[in-house]
């Protein structure tokens, strides 16, 4: 024969008293996304789309840097290559997106760092 006196103790674990809401709960990570979101996101969207202005915008005859340090004049524009011409009749075509700045500003594209890799 079951104790009756826990019965109704088991009974009331199994129904809550009061429900939680829903949206308490979702509140602290919905601010974290927030959080992350204007951390994160929107500053590397903004830094993006500069980036990519940049590298549209760019004409022959810009002086130019490369990622990879050459300085040059830029010389020939296709969709997605830039020739640079780094001496006298010395041309080289790179990539659009290896295009880092003009020559005595500060770099649009900022540099990786490669400390981690192996």
């Amino acid at each position: 024969m079951p104790d009756l006196p826990t019965l109704p103790l088991v009974l009331a674990m199994a129904q809550p008293g009061a429900q939680t809401n829903i949206w308490v709960q979702l509140f602290p990570f919905a601010v974290m996304l927030l959080i992350f979101y204007v951390i994160v996101l929107m500053p590397m969207r903004k830094r993006q789309k500069k980036i990519q202005e940049f590298q549209s915008s760019l004409k022959v005859g810009d002086k130019v840097i490369t990622t990879g340090g050459i300085f040059g004049v830029v010389t020939k524009l296709s969709d997605v290559s830039v020739q640079v011409q780094i001496a006298d009749r010395v041309r080289i075509e790179v990539s659009r997106v290896a295009v880092a700045g003009y020559q005595g500003q500060e770099p649009v594209v900022q540099p990786q760092d490669n400390a981690g890799a192996s």
